[in-house]
């Protein structure tokens, strides 16, 4: 009983950190992220941003009429999508890129809070004008969305604090790594991890393990359930830095299988996509877009060319 009671309350310091609860006391006790403030958290960074006359150009009528945008996010991802304290104000780097672009568009902004893998199905039933939720273009995406580019990011495998099993990204075969359902950790990055490094080499798979969201991984990594977790780096370190030993981070990151650049997704065809990627070019060219990277700690993601990809 004592040993289970460690195991839970690890598991439940991991998910305090990382914030990753929609409702209840999870997100009010998450830690802002370093160097920054509660109050420097919400504060909205588009407020007197003006709208961008080429992109409102761009804009079709339909929308101008409307008057705003939605946009989809899995609100459980710092620092890069998350909640504040409050449990209502969406807040990281995500958020701050969605609030500007609406703002350069002279658009008001409504966040839909939805579970990650349920976003392009979502896009595609035109419940959701967009994404900005830290989503890489591959090609099975780029089937239904257009994507536009607008950060660079990656994955990282995390494993047990002070990686009592001696693991290497390069020697996980047979191992049980999770993964969060519909991530390109998922879909790409591991699958062709588990090709390169074990099958290949007449080496058993790297076992997959498909769970919801990233607290339940965390819960099964501090249960030992499972042996690793195949995760944003971003948000990997960004928890490192608000607990430290709490896991172990492997290096070098995660680079086969996907690129490291992630998009902004909206509808294939979408007569929005020439206007969001005039707006995002906008952002990318103003001070706001590498204010909001040094706020969260992500100025090494930094980017210029808004591509459609």
């Amino acid at each position: 009983m004592k040993t289970r009671s460690k195991v839970h309350a690890a598991a439940a310091a991991l998910g305090v950190v990382l914030a990753l609860s929609a409702c209840g006391n999870a997100a009010s006790s998450s830690a802002p992220a370093a160097g920054s403030s509660a109050s420097s958290d919400t504060a909205d960074i588009s407020a007197g941003v003006q709208p961008d006359p080429s992109a409102v150009k761009l804009l079709p009528q339909s929308y101008k009429d409307k008057g705003e945008l939605s946009v989809a996010m899995d609100l459980h991802y710092p620092p890069t999508t998350f909640l504040a304290p409050d449990n209502t104000t969406a807040i990281g780097l995500n958020p701050d890129i969605a609030r500007l672009i609406a703002a350069k568009l002279g658009l008001k902004l409504k966040f839909e809070n939805v579970v990650f893998d349920t976003i392009i199905p979502g896009i595609q039933a035109n419940r959701y004008d967009f994404t900005v939720t830290t989503m890489s273009p591959t090609a099975e995406r780029l089937k239904v969305l257009d994507m536009i580019d607008y950060f660079k990011a990656g994955n990282s495998v995390a494993v047990a604090a002070g990686n009592p099993m001696k693991l290497t990204n390069e020697s996980l075969c047979g191992k049980n790594i999770a993964v969060t359902a519909g991530s390109t950790g998922q879909l790409k990055r591991l699958p062709a991890l588990s090709e390169q490094t074990c099958t290949s080499k007449g080496q058993p798979e790297i076992h997959a393990v498909t769970l919801p969201n990233v607290q339940e991984a965390l819960t099964q990594l501090a249960s030992k359930r499972v042996d690793g977790i195949l995760y944003d780096t971003t948000s990997l370190a960004w928890a490192a830095k608000q607990q430290p030993n709490a896991f172990t981070i492997l290096t070098p990151q995660i680079n086969v299988g996907s690129s490291d650049v992630t998009s902004i997704g909206l509808k294939k065809g979408s007569p929005l996509t020439p206007a969001l990627q005039a707006a995002v070019q906008s952002v990318l060219n103003s001070p706001q877009y590498k204010q909001s990277l040094a706020h969260w700690g992500l100025e090494s993601g930094a980017i210029t060319d808004a591509k459609l990809d």
